[in-house]
């Protein structure tokens, strides 16, 4: 090995890196995950679990495979909570946020190192999920692949945080009050938020690409649309409206605007189609017909990427399965922004009303 490797290998060893894992009554996939965090073949770690409250025999699991496990006196207070109380137990520089249904691989911790050596004055870096998530289940399948799609295609350089595999540095957190946990006392969108917040201090944020991790969680639809409508998109409106601008990262581009509106144009046709049919007017229900065809094939063009990723990674019929369900996805994000921006219009007033609401000036 020549001196380069060497001195860069000790770099990468003096790196103490603390991975915290928050946990309220994950048996079912803490094992799995602990077990691939003392896989890890970097040198230089240590994994906190931070058990938010926990009824099942989480506890008798970690304390197989955690160096320090911290009970949260209450819980269940939350994840901020839990991931704000192992940051601040943490020896490391560096705090690796992992979730408890996620799977590191034996190189996981080696790429987060990397990340800061490589680059001195980053502050932050995150991942994705792989290709490969843990349930077989179709729509675990979809919502997971989904999310390596969207991390995979963003831009390098990010104003946002994921804490599902994300690292910090810990003085930096510790120094902006690590995740609201007034704000986000349940799961939402706590790590976007701290995102922005290191965006605005002017931290340089990083996706690394090579960087991922599996995913276990089954997904149904019922879960699906109750997280990315009352856990992500309404809060999420709400803190960009706060800030006074929509950013353009991550699944938040422009062609994702354009693709719900089209949805949107869709099921308006389709409403006029009924009534259309209902009068009995041939000639218009044929141009509307056609029209909604139109729409389609403009919906389908503008997401070609993402269909044929899913046609690469599962073959064409689970492409075109999908397609459905990404409608339904643009359909329930212009709700929760619609309602997101209901609500915090309702707490900050409404523009045109030029007073707050509840008669307040």
């Amino acid at each position: 090995m020549s001196e380069i490797e060497n001195h860069k290998t000790r770099n990468l060893a003096a790196l103490m890196i603390s991975v915290v894992v928050p946990n309220y009554n994950g048996h079912g996939t803490l094992k799995q995950c602990l077990e691939a965090i003392r896989s890890s073949r970097y040198p230089s770690y240590e994994c906190i679990v931070v058990d938010d409250g926990s009824t099942d025999n989480s506890l008798e699991t970690a304390g197989v495979f955690a160096d320090q496990i911290i009970q949260v006196k209450g819980g269940p207070l939350g994840p901020a909570h839990a991931r704000n109380l192992g940051a601040q137990a943490a020896r490391g520089e560096i705090v690796f946020f992992i979730d408890a249904d996620v799977v590191v691989y034996p190189d996981t911790l080696d790429k987060v190192a990397a990340s800061f050596t490589r680059s001195s004055p980053l502050a932050a870096v995150f991942g994705s999920y792989d290709d490969q998530p843990g349930d077989g289940h179709f729509l675990s399948q979809y919502k997971n692949l989904f999310h390596h799609f969207v991390h995979q295609q963003a831009d390098e350089n990010s104003k946002s945080f994921w804490s599902g595999c994300g690292a910090i540095r810990r003085e930096i957190f510790l120094a902006l009050g690590g995740f609201d946990t007034i704000k986000f006392p349940r799961p939402s969108i706590e790590d976007i938020d701290l995102g922005r917040r290191l965006a605005q201090k002017g931290y340089r944020i990083i996706i690394n690409k090579s960087l991922q991790v599996k995913h276990l969680k089954r997904w149904t639809l019922l879960n699906l649309i109750k997280t990315d409508v009352f856990d992500r998109g309404i809060p999420w409106t709400q803190l960009a409206l706060a800030e006074g601008r929509l950013p353009n990262d991550l699944n938040l581009e422009s062609s994702q605007r354009w693709s719900a509106l089209l949805v949107c144009a869709l099921l308006a046709i389709m409403a006029v189609g009924v009534i259309v049919r209902w009068q009995a007017f041939p000639t218009a229900s044929f141009w509307l017909t056609g029209t909604v065809f139109f729409l389609l094939s403009m919906f389908i063009l503008l997401n070609r990427r993402f269909y044929t990723f899913f046609s690469q990674k599962r073959g064409v019929m689970f492409a075109v399965a999908v397609i459905p369900f990404h409608m339904l996805y643009f359909l329930y994000s212009v709700t929760a922004f619609v309602i997101g921006s209901l609500i915090y219009y309702w707490k900050v007033g409404f523009p045109f009303l030029g007073e707050r609401a509840g008669g307040k000036s």
